[in-house]
């Protein structure tokens, strides 16, 4: 059985990092693994995402709407543009952090602040804090490893040593904190 885990987010939050990571790690596991990427102006804040998908033979990389078994959203608007792709029963990981885009600072569009109780409606969602929880380990630059447990852990593939898997494929100098940001986002909820 083929599984699908789709991550949304603006440019420069790290969602692309964070997808890379989870690849590696599942490939180690000996999944087969595919991923895509879409980059939308990503390095003007503009919205990210990427799709992994993994198990015995995975034929293509792209998740069609209604088949993401986990969507882990970086952004809460990001969370409300994905949710059709999310599958009946599906989970969405939801970080509690609001990165108004363009129409919304120029005052075209109004933000929703009650994303996550609108989503609430259609899923089953994990909300988190995971930006000042970031903050608190020391560096904003950790929430997207911190919303990489979480998704770890939802999905069930704590077994895999993601620490090794941070330390292969991140700078020497921020393997410390990014292993304590994994290991935060694995314990911030029971999932």
């Amino acid at each position: 059985m083929t599984r699908n885990i789709m991550l949304v987010g603006v440019g420069g939050q790290g969602t692309i990092l964070a997808s890379k990571l989870l690849t590696a790690g599942l490939m180690k596991a000996g999944y087969d693994v595919k991923m895509s990427e879409i980059h939308g102006m990503s390095q003007r804040g503009g919205a990210v995402s990427s799709q992994v998908r993994y198990g015995e033979k995975v034929e293509s990389p792209i998740i069609e709407k209604g088949t993401a078994d986990v969507i882990t959203a970086f952004e809460k608007m990001e969370a409300l543009r994905a949710l059709e792709f999310l599958k009946e029963g599906g989970r969405m990981v939801v970080n509690e952090y609001e990165m108004p885009s363009m129409p919304i600072i120029t005052g075209d569009a109004q933000y929703p602040h009650n994303a996550v109780d609108e989503i609430s409606k259609h899923a089953d969602v994990i909300s988190i804090d995971a930006t000042s929880a970031a903050l608190k380990l020391g560096s904003a630059k950790t929430a997207n490893i911190i919303l990489l447990g979480v998704t770890i852990k939802a999905m069930g593939l704590t077994d895999i040593d993601w620490e090794k898997v941070i330390a292969e494929n991140v700078k020497a100098d921020f393997v410390d904190i990014n292993i304590k940001a994994l290991g935060y986002g694995m314990g911030a909820m029971n999932v």
